[in-house]
């Protein structure tokens, strides 16, 4: 692409794709996508974006388009990578000047400078550190900002390469330029807090930028660019300087207005301070010792004493909260049990902290902590009275605790109480034993310090379990406060009520359950919306392992009708997940008694359905509701049809976006149906077209679509494998071309269960799998697992299916160019070998059974197998058959003569549908209805009056005496 000639017309085409129109700019967007990989087309590029006089729309489109090719075409190994005679032209061009005026543009060449040092720093671009330095010094404002700014982006990318000889050049970086960005800061940092003094505030702006740009280099070269950088001098000097400066930063907020511009990039310097020291102490606590004492002392002069007052901010708050706690729990600080295995770095850091943490200081931190900071502050108690949905969802779900303070100061109480336990349980008990009896309705102050103690003790409930009767507290204190209805009192019913649910596991006695329930049914009557929605997050039933059905049973019908009028009231997503999550655990728990109840949820559902198109997770909770509305309902599920059969479709389709997020509980619910459904109807069976693409994922949720086949496998295999044991087929050869072990299993197991069904089709439906299956037998598959389910199969067919069987052994012996008895001959000397790799007893039993049919035989073969297929068959007694300590007679373990539907315990799960069909299934099943013992007398005798005595008592000749005396030890009384 020549460069004089080019460059009207790629302005132009890039022009165009700056358009509204989608007539102009689509063919624009096609012609530059075309000229991506043109020589020349990027030196275009580089001319127009550094061309100020153009419009800065086209300027920043050229930016993106050069931006995007430095991904795709840079690295000598891509596909159309760009020429090292233009990579060379465009890297002295990109580093000719730094005056970009335009901030949005400025910021996207640094970022694209950076994407090419992190392929060509320092060898193919060894100039540009220099540039940037030599460039950084220079008076220009402008100039000196965008260098700076281009060097922090560079420094950033060049941090975060992670191979070892990245690494090293990094450190070599770092150490040849690390000085002089010591310099640049403390320059930039003393000209603006000279220019505050003066009242400056324009030029204190600048220079404060240029204090940001300057630390964030600081910042990624002292935490990624030294292996071991307490040795280094300077780098201690400029950690131990951080301190300094944060409080002269931290007292020139003073004197900025809140409007002013300074304000924000103050408050953001401050915040990258601390940015540091976290960042230090993450990547090297070891070095961090020597500021350990330093830190915990800035810290918590200014979080907990009046040293902050009317200087610190929130975010300041979070971050220093945080520097105790990575202190306070970090390994690298706490000596191993046997101190002589502690290193000296360990066992000092341990010192400085035990010296800190005084029973003064704990006491003051832990004081102020729950008196002050946890304490609802009027914007929560606003939020609490306008939006009580709202309050909820963010106080029990808010942001990590690393970004928030109220979970920030609540995870710092956690693990300061954790690590400090003996010494702070006393000052928390003592401000627990100052709260007792109702407190005074008028008094604010007094409700949200009891709210804050009791927030404290609900946090510590782990810690505090041998120091609190919490079931006395709960019968002669908490109880009663519940009961408290005054609308002031809102705040100590909500904590109460939290404060259940976080002891309710620790320890809170089973007998004082319907008390509880009781209390929470009140709740909801009375629409405590918060204090019901409180419980909700923190209280269900599914992670309580004491939880009693027949204590709940009595609360049933009304507790159930609340939550469902709760329902429909609240209006968040988030609220209705909630309420549903507890429906759902509700109706796991009691199972069928739920029936009579659950009428409305049924009929409100769809609507809800159809509500929550634009939230998927709202979705996603309705999904895991039906899932336990199912196996509650059993068969009546069925009535839920119209309803619950489009949702499963949507839901696994593939196709549809919403897969996304639904498939993984779709697919459970979808199990959950064919389990316990009746019968197979048109429409059930219709939405196994999903499958096809599901088992063409091959993702983590195949499992469960192997599960689902063998659903309908079971509810009724002649109908489903007439509509789709072809596609079926065809999908299993594809997926075992590349298929995990486990899979591997799994979808034999499929095949299994369709002989084990339907015998008689079975085989011909699945016939393409069967020679690799038979294969795999006489090669002797080295997986076990493996090998145990091929015997399985082959088991069914030479058992059940005898013709079809002889078919197969003729195809083999066709297809390997073998004798047909050579191959029957090695197939059981496989099978013989090889069973110690099945080790499901009914597995076993039907090897036997299966080798044992192949008797009575004069075949040579089968008479030379003769002692293998008896060693099998009383392996397979031995594993079947129990002696009757009456009679003293033997009988098979695994007969079934009759169907009785099993009667489940409280602590089970009554029988689905399907579990009655395997029940009936098994009655058809050899396994279940043939006699061992039975079967081998019969085949044996059938045996001897083929070859007659004598030729009989020559072929048991070569069985082992000792298995031979096994085997009439099992056959006394025939």
């Amino acid at each position: 692409m020549d460069l004089n000639s080019a460059s009207t017309v790629v302005l132009q085409v890039l022009t165009q794709a700056t358009s509204q129109d989608t007539a102009v700019l689509k063919p624009a967007e096609e012609q530059l996508k075309q000229w991506e990989t043109q020589p020349g087309f990027y030196s275009v590029l580089l001319n127009i974006f550094t061309n100020h006089s153009l419009d800065v729309n086209v300027r920043w489109l050229a930016v993106l388009y050069f931006k995007n090719g430095i991904d795709r075409y840079w690295r000598r190994v891509a596909p159309h990578a760009l020429s090292e005679e233009e990579k060379s032209t465009l890297r002295a061009g990109l580093i000719t000047n730094f005056n970009e005026p335009v901030n949005q543009i400025a910021t996207q060449i640094s970022v694209l400078i950076a994407k090419v040092a992190r392929v060509d720093c320092p060898r193919q671009w060894p100039e540009l550190i220099p540039t940037l330095v030599e460039s950084v010094k220079v008076q220009d404002d402008l100039q000196q900002h965008r260098a700076l700014l281009t060097f922090y982006h560079v420094t950033k990318t060049l941090a975060s390469k992670r191979l070892a000889a990245d690494r090293k050049l990094f450190y070599d970086l770092t150490s040849s330029i690390y000085s002089f960005a010591c310099s640049l800061w403390n320059h930039h940092t003393d000209t603006f807090l000279q220019q505050i003094c003066t009242g400056d505030e324009a030029a204190a702006a600048n220079s404060l930028e240029r204090t940001l740009l300057s630390l964030k280099v600081l910042r990624k070269l002292t935490v990624h660019g030294f292996v071991e950088p307490h040795w280094n001098a300077e780098v201690m000097g400029f950690l131990h300087a951080v301190f300094e400066r944060l409080k002269q930063f931290l007292e020139c907020s003073r004197s900025i207005r809140a409007e002013s511009i300074c304000r924000d990039r103050l408050e953001k310097t401050i915040i990258l301070f601390t940015k540091v020291l976290l960042d230090f102490l993450d990547q090297h606590p070891c070095s961090f010792t020597a500021l350990i004492q330093r830190s915990l002392e800035f810290s918590v002069s200014y979080v907990f004493t009046e040293a902050g007052e009317g200087v610190v901010f929130e975010q300041f708050i979070v971050q220093c909260m945080n520097l105790i706690k990575m202190i306070v729990k970090n390994y690298a600080y706490k000596p191993s049990k046997n101190i002589e295995d502690s290193s000296p770095e360990t066992l000092e850091a341990h010192k400085i902290k035990t010296a800190f943490f005084t029973y003064p200081t704990l006491m003051e931190i832990c004081r102020r902590l729950v008196t002050h900071y946890f304490l609802l502050t009027k914007e929560e108690l606003t939020m609490w009275e306008e939006d009580p949905e709202s309050f909820t969802v963010e106080e029990t779900g808010g942001d990590s605790w690393k970004y928030s303070l109220r979970p920030c100061m609540e995870v710092l109480f956690i693990d300061i109480f954790h690590e400090y336990n003996q010494t702070l349980t006393p000052v928390l008990l003592e401000m627990v034993h100052s709260l007792q009896g109702s407190t005074n309705v008028e008094n604010t102050n007094a409700i949200l310090i009891k709210d804050a103690v009791y927030n404290a003790v609900g946090l510590a409930a782990y810690e505090l379990f041998d120091s609190v009767d919490f079931d006395q507290w709960f019968k002669n204190q908490l109880l009663a406060e519940l009961q408290v209805s005054h609308d002031r009192y809102k705040p100590i019913r909500r904590r109460v009520i939290w404060l259940i649910g976080q002891w309710i596991s620790v320890k809170f006695k089973s007998d004082l359950r319907p008390v509880l329930y009781e209390a929470i049914r009140n709740l909801l009557q009375d629409r405590d919306l918060v204090s019901v929605l409180f419980f909700l997050n923190v209280c269900l039933p599914v992670d309580d392992f004491e939880f009693r059905t027949d204590q709940f049973l009595p609360y049933l019908e009304s507790m159930f009708t609340l939550l469902f009028q709760l329902l429909q009231e609240v209006t968040q997503c988030d609220t209705k997940m909630h309420v549903l999550h507890v429906l759902s655990c509700v109706i796991e728990r009691v199972n069928m008694q739920i029936r009579p109840y659950v009428g409305c949820l049924v009929q409100y559902l769809p609507l809800l359905w159809k509500q929550s198109e634009e939230h998927n997770m709202l979705r996603c909770a309705i999904l895991t509701t039906l899932i336990h509305l199912i196996q509650g309902l059993g068969a009546d599920s069925k009535n839920l049809y119209p309803f619950l059969l489009p949702v499963i479709q949507l839901s696994t389709d593939v196709s549809q976006p919403p897969h996304v997020y639904l498939l993984e509980d779709g697919l459970e619910l979808w199990l959950v149906t064919l389990e316990n459904s009746p019968c197979l109807t048109p429409e059930l069976l219709r939405i196994f077209q999903n499958m096809s693409a599901l088992l063409e994922l091959s993702s983590e949720n195949l499992k469960n679509c192997f599960k689902i086949i063998n659903a309908y496998i079971f509810l009724s295999s002649s109908e489903f494998l007439q509509m789709y044991a072809a596609d079926l087929c065809r999908s299993f050869c594809e997926l075992l071309k590349d298929i995990t072990i486990e899979g591997q299993v799994q979808v034999l197991k499929v095949v299994e269960n369709v002989l084990k069904v339907n015998p008689v089709l079975g085989p011909q439906m699945f016939q393409p799998l069967l020679p690799s299956v038979f294969r795999g037998i006489i090669e002797g598959e080295r997986y076990p697992v493996v090998m145990s389910t091929y015997l399985g199969i082959m088991g069914r067919v030479l058992l059940q299916n005898a013709r079809f069987f002889s078919l197969l052994l003729s195809q083999m012996a066709c297809e390997l160019g073998q004798e047909l008895d050579q191959i029957l001959g090695n197939m059981i000397e496989m099978w013989v070998d090889r069973m110690d790799n099945i080790t499901q007893p009914e597995r076993r039993k039907l090897s036997a059974l299966a080798l044992l049919s192949l008797l009575p035989s004069l075949n040579s073969v089968i008479q030379d197998k003769f002692c293998g297929i008896i060693n099998i068959s009383v392996e397979g007694l031995n594993d079947v058959m129990t002696e009757d300590s009456e009679t003293g007679t033997y009988k098979d373990c695994m007969l079934m003569s009759h169907f009785e539907e099993p009667k489940a315990t409280e602590d089970e799960e009554p029988p689905t549908e399907q579990d009655k069909r395997k029940k009936m299934l098994a009655l058809k099943d050899p396994v279940h209805t043939v006699s061992l013992q039975q079967f081998i007398y019969e085949k044996l005798k059938a045996q001897q009056e083929l070859l007659g005595e004598q030729g009989f008592h020559a072929l048991m000749e070569t069985v082992d005496t000792e298995i031979v005396a096994q085997l009439q030890e099992f056959l006394q009384g025939f």
